[in-house]
């Protein structure tokens, strides 16, 4: 697995430079890995403001925090879950009731046992309001008591049912931290969250860097280990680089040994240079356009499906992402066993899309084309956030905007920062919005589309953006939720996401892209959980 969003604010960098650049590849004979040394990660996602993934919840967090905390749980490629920090867990026939046993051989770097009073205040942090936790407050609110059997062994017992509870301790946002560490404050905790993963946050340069030394003690609890014991590398520095051109030469340079979000063409050009391509598209959802339901223009469906027939993102998608990101039809990511899709919804119809908005009584027009309706302009205000969309997107976005307009909508782009982005979301300013949204699992369709979801988490954060309050679409969540037989899992979760589909209330785009760039080293693999790299296993190419 591996696919990541593109950033940059250009799609070409010389081929040329990079033919003349290019680090070695693992095996051309040039190169060889050595133990020890200092990898250099260069990111193009927004600087996390605090480390603690516990704060919040997004997926910059989750990328420096797959290096030194670690969940109770993981999972394959295939969805099958594995233990990790845990060891084995039962479940009661009401499945209200679930027992986790504990690893007793790990402590936190700071000495601090991992056991189940470790596990309880890390449950307990989730759920404090004063955390602000957004997705690891989601995934264990159900979460109503938790009783330490003995050191290894703690019982959860719940508020309704869970099937997707392995799934959600698997999160990078529920990893487990040393409750010592949390009893600092969330201040102290912020700059350096103490974890039992292979690698310790050193120091933090705001705007610069994160400095990660190697855990010398690291108990090798990993399930992508491929060797006991400490990592091979010395540390790490993950440096922050937001633009894609600079990250791209300092890769072809050797400056730095791996990139995120590199752009489509520089994908490309590498793949031809020999440098390493990790392609690992995000799990849980898809990235798409969600239309706001609970306000005009889009509170009518067939507004809603007039402004998806007229949308066209097809040709942007090809040409824009050079064949690394295919579309979707989906609302979850296709590396989901469980992912349902529907393309005829989304056929491509202008003049289907102009007897729709006819029918729905837009049928006046502005002297720019847009169409009206009693004295008002069929406006969609569409926020972007550029700290998450990349080039690429925002550039479809674009695309999307003129097709659109051509049957009448004035679609505003508005390109703001996070905290902006944030803001114009919870005034329910908008109308259409990309919200890219990282979990484990189908699960993530409870979270985007069950009526709650219109509801905040404490960090004031609300996931179910397109606002559908169905309550057939309701049950059907509630029953995949409380089922743990797969095969009626399954069924529930495929009936969820064609009903989210048919209210044409989001417009699937393609996976949460997730792509890195490797030149100067090996044993740099993903994790089946939410597609975060780990360097449990890298070295130094010499």
């Amino acid at each position: 697995m591996s696919s990541r969003a593109l950033s940059a604010a250009v799609l070409i960098l010389p081929v040329a430079l990079l033919a003349a650049c290019a680090p070695a590849a693992p095996g051309d004979g040039a190169a060889s890995p050595s133990a020890g040394g200092t990898l250099v990660y260069a990111t193009g996602d927004a600087e996390p403001t605090c480390l603690d993934p516990h704060v919040g919840g997004n997926y910059p967090q989750a990328l420096l925090s797959s290096q030194y905390l670690e969940p109770l749980f993981g999972r394959d490629a295939d969805g099958t879950m594995r233990p990790w920090l845990a060891t084995d867990w039962q479940t009661s026939e009401d499945g209200l009731t679930w027992d986790i046993t504990l690893r007793d051989d790990v402590s936190f770097t700071d000495g601090t046992p991992f056991d189940a009073e470790a596990v309880k205040a890390n449950i307990e942090h989730l759920q404090d309001p004063d955390t602000a936790s957004s997705t690891g407050y989601l995934a264990v609110e159900q979460i109503e008591q938790i009783e330490v059997v003995d050191d290894t062994h703690v019982r959860f017992r719940l508020s309704t049912p869970k099937s997707a509870l392995l799934e959600a301790l698997s999160q990078p946002w529920t990893a487990m931290e040393s409750p010592a560490g949390l009893a600092r404050g969330q201040e102290e905790n912020c700059l350096a969250p103490i974890g039992t993963g292979p690698f310790v946050v050193q120091e933090w340069t705001p705007q610069q860097s994160v400095t990660l030394t190697r855990n010398e003690d690291y108990v090798a609890s990993n399930p992508h280990a491929d060797h006991d014991g400490p990592a091979h590398l010395d540390g790490i520095e993950w440096r922050f680089i937001p633009d894609a051109a600079t990250r791209q030469a300092a890769l072809a340079s050797g400056e730095v040994d791996v990139i995120d979000n590199p752009l489509p063409a520089d994908i490309v050009a590498a793949e031809q240079q020999g440098i390493e391509h990790i392609d690992a598209p995000r799990p849980a959802s898809s990235n798409r356009i969600e239309l706001n339901t609970a306000q005009p223009p889009f509170d009518d469906v067939r507004v809603r499906e007039a402004f998806i027939r007229a949308a066209d993102p097809t040709p942007g998608i090809e040409s824009l992402f050079l064949g690394t990101a295919e579309r979707s039809y989906s609302p979850l990511s296709s590396v989901e066993p469980l992912a349902y899709s529907d393309e005829e919804l989304f056929a491509t119809d202008p003049d289907a899309a102009a007897a729709l908005l006819d029918e729905a009584g837009w049928t006046d027009a502005d002297d720019d084309g847009t169409r009206m309706k009693d004295g008002a302009r069929l406006t969609v205000r569409f926020p972007v956030s550029t700290d998450q969309s990349t080039a690429a997107e925002q550039s479809l976005f674009e695309q999307v905007q003129a097709n659109a307009a051509a049957v009448g909508f004035d679609v505003v782009l508005d390109p703001v920062d996070l905290s902006t982005w944030y803001g114009a979301l919870g005034a329910h300013e908008y109308e259409a919005v990309s919200a890219p949204y990282t979990i484990v699992g189908p699960d993530v369709l409870r979270i985007l589309y069950h009526s709650s979801g219109t509801v905040p988490a404490p960090s004031g954060y609300f996931a179910n953006h397109a606002m559908l309050q169905l309550p057939e679409l309701d049950a059907a969540l509630d029953a995949a939720a409380s089922t743990l037989d797969p095969d009626e899992r399954a069924e529930r979760y495929t009936e969820a996401q064609r009903i989210v589909l048919e209210s044409f209330a989001i417009l699937p785009l393609y996976d949460q892209q997730n792509h890195f760039l490797v030149g100067g080293a090996t044993g740099v693999t993903t994790l089946g959980t939410v597609a975060t790299p780990t360097f449990v296993n890298a070295r130094l190419a010499d």
